[in-house]
């Protein structure tokens, strides 16, 4: 049997469903491929659980309980201090999955592809720094990082597939984030928007700061990801994102920007009502084709396929020299922790195969 050795880096809410999935598909895919995953660390931002050795599952199942208790790895049992997560990369072959939300790991990532690792992300941040760095950790084919871009869809091992086989880019046209598209559904049903955002803060859909989401950022660095892999050699400047608040909102608390969601009600509802005098709907969408892109609040066509997109979901759609006349349409959840672990465990057990 040959055993695969995991460290991984974050056990936030992704991080700790990733390690239920894990030990709880590894059975099966023991028997189905001959190779057993084994952790060999897990680290958080202050601390690690880690011993040189594939950690029991008791131990490990233990400091998870005790991180979602709030108890960092740093103080759970039979946990650490480290300076760096990258003290606890072996020698020898394995995969370090990146599930966290943090800055600055790329450089450390890529040390990690050079000397023979492979690695996994959900973290988009590496792959959306700058090109060389994203061309450094992708280049080798040793990182894999569809979490990145639709959580557990299949958006870029499809746009690889369509790629690869000799397709050409024409335009993709996506709806990349779940909150946004939640809160063009509630719009579309008469709900004014300081009622939606507020509800969706509330249930979790959204950021602590929910201007982290109505900023456009995220989707601005999913665009990027998606274009890169397409082999466009931009920077984040080059994908403009419009927000959903003026500039007067961008420097208050939170709680002011809270508080003052009502200034936005207005000019939400005549948008929405403009768009179904045009017999359209009002989507937040990201284009890109091989001139340019845009992160945008848009009217589509009723026949559009980004049109019927409704709640959480998210929607790619890829026009491509061979999908011409249709376009070909990925679709479904594209957020919540379990299918963004599910999609991280697809590609830690993809690259595993080929390892």
């Amino acid at each position: 049997m040959t055993t695969v050795s995991i460290v991984q880096i974050g056990v936030g809410g992704v991080g700790r469903e990733l390690v239920g999935l894990l030990l709880g598909a590894r059975a099966a895919l023991e028997s189905r491929y001959g190779f057993r995953l084994e952790y060999l660390a897990l680290a958080d931002s202050t601390g690690a659980l880690a011993s040189g050795s594939p950690l029991a599952d008791e131990r490990i199942l233990a400091a998870m309980r005790a991180k979602a208790a709030g108890v960092s790895l740093a103080a759970s049992p039979a946990g650490r201090a480290i300076q760096n997560w990258d003290e606890l990369v072996p020698d020898g072959p394995c995969i370090v999955v990146d599930v966290t939300a943090a800055s600055g790991h790329e450089v450390l990532l890529a040390d990690v592809v050079s000397g023979g690792a492979r690695v996994v992300l959900a973290n988009k941040k590496p792959l959306s720094a700058t090109w060389s760095s994203f061309v450094e950790l992708t280049f080798s084919g040793a990182t894999r990082y569809e979490a990145t871009a639709g959580a557990g869809l299949p958006v870029i091992s499809t746009l690889q597939g369509l790629l690869d086989s000799g397709d050409q880019m024409v335009k993709i046209e996506a709806a990349m984030s779940g909150t946004l598209g939640y809160l063009c559904g509630e719009l579309e049903a008469g709900v004014p928007l300081s009622t939606a955002v507020r509800a969706a803060h509330q249930m979790g859909y959204t950021e602590p700061d929910p201007r982290d989401d109505l900023s456009g950022a995220d989707v601005a660095r999913k665009a990027l990801i998606v274009a890169r892999t397409c082999g466009l050699e931009w920077e984040l400047a080059n994908i403009p994102a419009e927000p959903w608040f003026p500039p007067e909102l961008a420097g208050v608390s939170r709680d002011a920007f809270m508080a003052r969601l009502e200034e936005l009600d207005a000019p939400f509802a005549a948008r929405v009502a403009a768009a179904k005098a045009q017999n359209g709907a009002l989507r937040y969408v990201a284009t890109i084709t091989p001139e340019g892109a845009s992160v945008s609040l848009r009217v589509v066509p009723s026949d559009h396929p980004l049109a019927s997109l409704r709640g959480p979901d998210n929607l790619f759609s890829f026009t491509t020299t061979r999908y011409a006349e249709r376009p070909l349409v990925v679709r479904g959840p594209g957020a919540g922790q379990a299918v963004t672990a599910a999609g991280v465990l697809a590609d830690i057990v993809a690259t595993a195969r080929e390892m």
